[in-house]
Protein backbone atom coordinates (compact mmCIF):
# COMPACT_ATOMS: atom_id res chain seq x y z
CA UNK A 1 0.00 0.00 0.00
CA UNK A 2 1.24 3.19 -0.92
CA UNK A 3 1.95 5.99 1.69
CA UNK A 4 -0.23 8.85 1.35
CA UNK A 5 1.94 12.59 0.95
CA UNK A 6 0.95 14.95 3.44
CA UNK A 7 -0.05 18.20 1.33
CA UNK A 8 -0.13 21.62 2.92
CA UNK A 9 -3.32 23.06 1.53
CA UNK A 10 -2.06 26.91 0.96
CA UNK A 11 -4.16 29.20 3.57
CA UNK A 12 -4.86 32.02 0.84
CA UNK A 13 -7.44 33.95 3.20
CA UNK A 14 -4.83 35.03 5.56
CA UNK A 15 -2.70 37.46 5.70
CA UNK A 16 0.24 39.70 7.99
CA UNK A 17 0.74 43.58 7.27
CA UNK A 18 3.05 45.55 8.61
CA UNK A 19 1.15 48.39 10.08
CA UNK A 20 -2.53 46.81 10.03
CA UNK A 21 -3.58 44.95 13.18
CA UNK A 22 -0.13 45.16 14.28
CA UNK A 23 1.67 42.97 12.05
CA UNK A 24 -0.87 40.10 12.95
CA UNK A 25 -2.13 37.59 10.99
CA UNK A 26 -5.59 38.98 9.85
CA UNK A 27 -8.32 37.52 7.32
CA UNK A 28 -7.14 38.56 3.96
CA UNK A 29 -9.51 42.02 3.43
CA UNK A 30 -10.51 42.31 6.66
CA UNK A 31 -9.28 43.59 9.72
CA UNK A 32 -10.35 40.45 11.65
CA UNK A 33 -7.44 38.77 13.15
CA UNK A 34 -6.85 35.16 13.65
CA UNK A 35 -6.46 35.39 17.27
CA UNK A 36 -10.47 36.64 17.72
CA UNK A 37 -11.51 33.73 15.70
CA UNK A 38 -9.45 31.65 17.64
CA UNK A 39 -10.69 32.68 21.35
CA UNK A 40 -14.38 32.66 20.23
CA UNK A 41 -13.49 28.87 19.12
CA UNK A 42 -11.61 27.96 21.79
CA UNK A 43 -12.42 30.19 24.31
CA UNK A 44 -16.33 30.73 24.18
CA UNK A 45 -16.70 27.21 22.70
CA UNK A 46 -18.21 28.86 19.27
CA UNK A 47 -18.83 26.31 16.24
CA UNK A 48 -17.14 27.25 12.78
CA UNK A 49 -20.80 27.84 11.99
CA UNK A 50 -21.81 30.37 15.20
CA UNK A 51 -18.33 32.44 14.39
CA UNK A 52 -19.78 32.86 10.29
CA UNK A 53 -23.00 34.00 11.89
CA UNK A 54 -21.64 36.22 13.69
CA UNK A 55 -19.75 37.94 11.52
CA UNK A 56 -21.33 37.81 8.68
CA UNK A 57 -18.59 39.84 6.15
CA UNK A 58 -17.20 36.35 6.75
CA UNK A 59 -17.47 33.46 4.65
CA UNK A 60 -17.21 30.14 6.15
CA UNK A 61 -14.23 28.90 4.40
CA UNK A 62 -12.36 32.24 5.85
CA UNK A 63 -13.55 31.27 9.43
CA UNK A 64 -11.69 27.53 8.78
CA UNK A 65 -8.30 28.71 7.16
CA UNK A 66 -8.61 31.02 10.18
CA UNK A 67 -8.63 27.92 12.68
CA UNK A 68 -6.33 26.05 10.40
CA UNK A 69 -3.70 29.11 10.71
CA UNK A 70 -4.48 28.59 14.38
CA UNK A 71 -4.13 25.25 14.80
CA UNK A 72 -0.76 25.79 12.67
CA UNK A 73 0.26 28.60 14.72
CA UNK A 74 -0.93 27.45 17.89
CA UNK A 75 1.75 28.55 20.60
CA UNK A 76 2.01 32.41 18.49
CA UNK A 77 -1.58 33.40 18.73
CA UNK A 78 -2.07 31.98 22.47
CA UNK A 79 0.73 34.09 23.18
CA UNK A 80 -1.02 36.91 21.25
CA UNK A 81 -4.27 36.03 23.50
CA UNK A 82 -2.01 36.18 26.42
CA UNK A 83 -0.83 39.61 26.14
CA UNK A 84 -4.02 40.70 25.27
CA UNK A 85 -5.57 39.43 28.54
CA UNK A 86 -2.64 41.15 30.40
CA UNK A 87 -3.22 44.30 28.29
CA UNK A 88 -6.61 44.49 29.58
CA UNK A 89 -6.00 43.83 33.39
CA UNK A 90 -3.05 46.24 33.46
CA UNK A 91 -6.01 48.99 31.85
CA UNK A 92 -8.16 47.93 33.79
CA UNK A 93 -6.49 48.23 37.09
CA UNK A 94 -4.83 52.07 36.01
CA UNK A 95 -8.13 53.29 34.73
CA UNK A 96 -10.65 51.12 36.44
CA UNK A 97 -8.87 49.71 39.38
CA UNK A 98 -12.52 48.90 41.35
CA UNK A 99 -13.40 46.48 38.43
CA UNK A 100 -10.53 44.63 39.06
CA UNK A 101 -10.48 41.72 41.42
CA UNK A 102 -7.21 40.47 43.09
Amino acid sequence: MPTAEKIQAPVDHIDMTAGLCGGRPRIRGTRVKVSEIASRHVEDGESADEIADALPQLTLAQVYAALAYYYDHREEIEAELREQDELVVRLAREYAPHLVSE
